[in-house]
């Protein structure tokens, strides 16, 4: 019995110039060159948060309670070496340090925008799902039969039987 998964049987249409084809051993593919720069779950994020403008490193960073400070600053220095994020420095007292987008990251604003709507259309509504019917199996029963019995200690003598 074939276990194996079902293949696609054709070229998807729309993709007639599909460079990601195996003919040029030195060709890079579009795709893959794109995923190395946004690939990690918190690039893509953090470009999503700063389409909404400029922000401070600890406006990004209090945006997303799983994020990490760390965490943070390495992404955002990959993607400014990447080209995606300007680091300015404002000549105030104390002097702050804003990020933004560079043209390139804009770019990436249709691109955020539909994972975004994919992610809420698919992905949120099958989370909710099943966090529906995980809280729904934490209910505790309903009890059956009799209930048991309580009895109250006067406060006086202990009662006999």
């Amino acid at each position: 019995m074939d276990t194996t998964r079902p293949r696609h049987a054709g070229p998807i249409p729309g993709n007639a110039d599909d460079a990601c084809d195996s003919s040029e051993p030195r060709g890079l593919c579009p795709v893959l060159a794109a995923i190395g720069v946004i690939g990690t779950e918190w690039r893509l994020a953090i470009v999503h948060r700063l389409l909404d403008g400029p922000q401070r490193f600890s406006e990004i960073l209090k945006s997303n309670s799983h994020l990490n400070a760390k965490t943070l600053s390495a992404t955002l220095k990959f993607l400014e070496s990447q080209g995606v994020v300007q680091r300015t420095v404002v000549s105030t007292r104390p002097f702050q340090v804003v990020y933004s987008l560079t043209e390139m990251g804009l770019g990436l604003a249709p691109a955020a925008r539909e994972l975004r709507a994919w992610g809420e259309r698919w992905v949120l509504s099958r989370h909710q799902a099943t966090a529906r019917a995980a809280s729904a199996a934490r209910r505790p029963p309903t009890i059956q039969g009799e209930l048991p019995r309580v009895v109250l200690a006067e406060s006086g003598a202990p009662r006999s039987r």
